[in-house]
């Protein structure tokens, strides 16, 4: 029940993004990818203030890609640079296994990704977006 439940979210957020769409003003864009298997996005972020006002993605790739970088752009949305950090922790070390049940619900949705822990081939895809988006706040920073 509960893995179908997972599968649920992860295919509504594929099929259905609320986040994959051009962010035309963004004050940032990066581009992540994953060459082992096509995986391709671009994060489109707009910062005031420290704070992630409006966030988007681009690309292309399998379904546990696109739904990881919509998960998480639910998320860090309206969270400061810090905050969208430490999510990116959280998820990360629930992708190798090492999260506490409190941390997991942290992250909502995106825990939905928790069995990508079990299925080494699909570890890069979960995490391309949050490495990216970790990659892109450091480029703010030293913008």
């Amino acid at each position: 029940m509960q893995n179908s439940f997972y599968r649920e979210i992860i295919n509504d957020h594929n099929l259905r993004p609320a986040h994959k769409h051009d962010l035309p003003d963004a004050d940032f864009d990066l581009r992540g990818v994953n060459p082992n298997c096509g995986d391709d996005i671009t994060l489109h972020v707009k910062l005031k203030d420290g704070i992630i006002t409006e966030a988007s993605y681009t690309g292309d790739g399998c379904a546990i890609s696109q739904a990881s970088a919509d998960m998480m752009i639910d998320l860090i949305l309206g969270k400061t640079e810090a905050e969208a950090l430490h999510l990116a922790e959280l998820f990360l070390r629930m992708i190798k296994g090492k999260i506490s049940d409190a941390e997991l619900e942290e992250l909502e949705e995106a825990g939905a990704l928790i069995d990508v822990s079990h299925m080494p081939a699909r570890v890069k895809c979960a995490v391309l977006a949050w490495h990216t988006m970790e990659d892109l706040i450091d480029k703010s920073k030293n913008a």
